[in-house]
C-alpha cells in the first residue's frame, strides 16, 4: 500500500466556502475515489498560510490516479474545484497538487 502525503495552496478569501463544500462531497464522487484504489483520504487545512495538506493510502498511486482522471465525475468535481487553489500552472488540483516525501511512519 502506498501512502501519499501532499499539499496545495488555497485561496485564503475562499477557506470557509471549500471547507463547506468538503462537509457534503457528492455521493458518486465518493464511490468513484473508493472504487478506484483512493482509501484512508484526509485533508487538512491550515487557515494561516490556506495551505491544504492531503493524505491517503492506495495500492497504486498511478492507476488510481488514472482511474479518477478515466470517470466523468472526477472531471466536474475537480473543475467546481479549480478556482480554490492557487498556483496549479493550468493543472486540475489533482493533478497539480505537491506530493510530499515520506520521512517517517508508525504502524
Amino acid at each position: 500500500m502506498q501512502r501519499v502525503g501532499f499539499r496545495l495552496k488555497l485561496k485564503k478569501d475562499l477557506l470557509d466556502e471549500y471547507v463547506e463544500r468538503h462537509r457534503s462531497v457528492w455521493p458518486e464522487m465518493l464511490e468513484a475515489l473508493s472504487a478506484t484504489g483512493w482509501t484512508n483520504y484526509s485533508l487538512f487545512l491550515d487557515r494561516d498560510d490556506a495551505t491544504l495538506f492531503g493524505y491517503f493510502e492506495t495500492p497504486d498511486l498511478d492507476a488510481a490516479r488514472a482511474g479518477m482522471a478515466a470517470t466523468e465525475v472526477n472531471a466536474r468535481w475537480q473543475s467546481e474545484m479549480a478556482h480554490f487553489f492557487e498556483e496549479l500552472d493550468g493543472l486540475k488540483p489533482d493533478e497539480g497538487f505537491k506530493q510530499l516525501e515520506s520521512v517517517f511512519y508508525l504502524a
